[in-house]
């Protein structure tokens, strides 16, 4: 038996997924009520399955999101105040939580005979290839401003932590299509990562991350009792490491050299010297340094979102020394409506790194799976107060594993202050 049909024997499909699965002699009302882009399926056992995925152009909002820092640089040009900039930044932060919270979890799936419709859908891969385009609009235009207005420090930093926000977005788009098999999908995830100069990040993540999540030897998975701060230092340089190492070996599999074209890492870094370079000749220096710090902030938002995705979380070792094999319960889980929008559903994380191919719209809540109380956004700003992480989440994850520190990734540091016996 494959390990899918094992999953899904494994795992219960959520209640409000049934509900979709159950939609069979009333099919055609259903088709009645509902738009055009319905999907039906004829299951042998069921009978006529209909399923609508509600946030078909809600998708829209992820593909034209990333052009919320233009937004700042529009209320400059109107107001001429510097204060003005942050608006944006401030949406993100309070907004998308609030909107969250108002909103709700949705944890619906599509039934699976509906998914292979779902998954041939081209309307979903275009609005990831059109996310691109978007990253690069926003980072020319700000470089554009900052190197040909006068622009005060507070306006310049509100444009620097906003527009990193935003491109730490751009390596999570670069994340769903570097998980594709296509050609097409592979290169432009290498050309969005180059927004902000995180070349090595898709063999790090899909040849790395994925083979060692949940376990104390990823430097992508955080530790319990380990604070977002501890957790960058390790994760960002380890990940670096990882990349490279990663790719010298795949290079080496091809009796290829490192430092060859055929490297995928220095592949994306040309672009990002020769965006970097263009910018700063048309732009000047204020460019460049605008460039050189907006790109940490977008790692960083990448070291957040590997910060809350699996927390604690512990895959045990077997008899023979190796891990058992990553499942649902080793990733957080969030069915938050509106971050997961902007992200692509990547909060659906667990049926990810389960199924590391399966795109973004046929994504699947797990009743089994860690949940987080809040979508990432909300998670962000837990972590950057240590205390109240650890006051939310630490409790979340104990309770996971009754309490039993030997069931979780712990952090040395933790272990070593605990009392002996």
């Amino acid at each position: 038996m494959s390990p899918a049909l094992v999953c899904m024997r494994r795992y219960t499909l959520s209640s409000a997924s049934r509900e979709f699965a159950d939609t069979r002699s009333n099919g055609h009302e259903f088709l009645r009520n509902t738009s055009m882009h319905t999907y039906s399926a004829t299951d042998p056992g069921a009978g006529e399955i209909s399923y609508r995925d509600t946030r078909r152009y809600g998708w829209m909002i992820a593909t034209f999101f990333p052009l919320v820092p233009l937004l700042g640089i529009g209320l400059i040009l109107y107001s001429g105040l510097q204060w003005t900039m942050w608006i944006p930044l401030l949406l993100i932060y309070t907004l998308v939580p609030l909107v969250d919270y108002w909103l709700g979890e949705d944890e619906r799936n599509p039934p699976e005979q509906i998914v292979p419709q779902l998954e041939a859908d081209r309307y979903y891969r275009y609005l990831t290839f059109a996310a691109v385009p978007m990253h690069f609009i926003t980072l020319i235009v700000a470089a554009w401003y900052v190197g040909s207005h006068e622009i005060a420090l507070p306006g310049f930093l509100a444009l620097v932590f906003t527009t990193g926000v935003v491109n730490g977005m751009a390596i999570n788009t670069g994340h769903e299509l570097g998980h594709k098999n296509t050609a097409l999908e592979k290169n432009l995830a290498k050309i969005v990562l180059a927004v902000s100069a995180y070349p090595h990040f898709n063999i790090e993540h899909n040849a790395g991350h994925h083979a060692q999540v949940a376990t104390p030897e990823d430097s992508a998975s955080s530790r319990f009792g380990e604070n977002i701060y501890r957790f960058a230092m390790r994760e960002i340089p380890g990940g670096v490491r990882r990349g490279w190492r990663l790719e010298k070996q795949r290079l080496a599999r091809l009796d290829k050299k490192l430092w060859s074209f055929g490297n995928s890492i220095l592949q994306s870094l040309a672009i990002s010297i020769v965006l970097y370079g263009l910018l700063t000749a048309y732009f000047g220096a204020m460019a460049l340094l605008f460039l050189l710090l907006q790109a940490p902030v977008a790692w960083f938002q990448l070291t957040g979102a590997n910060y809350v995705e699996h927390y604690g979380l512990l895959r045990q070792k077997l008899p023979d020394g190796r891990y058992e094999a990553c499942e649902p319960r080793h990733s957080w889980n969030a069915n938050h409506v509106a971050s997961n929008i902007l992200l692509f559903h990547l909060e659906r994380h667990s049926d990810h790194h389960y199924h590391a191919t399966r795109r973004y719209q046929s994504l699947r809540h797990f009743d089994d799976a860690p949940q987080l109380p809040s979508g990432y956004v909300g998670m962000f700003l837990l972590a950057y107060v240590p205390f109240l992480w650890r006051k939310v989440v630490d409790p979340r994850t104990l309770a996971l594993v009754d309490g039993d520190l030997n069931k979780l990734n712990v952090d040395p540091k933790l272990l070593a202050r605990q009392p002996a016996g």
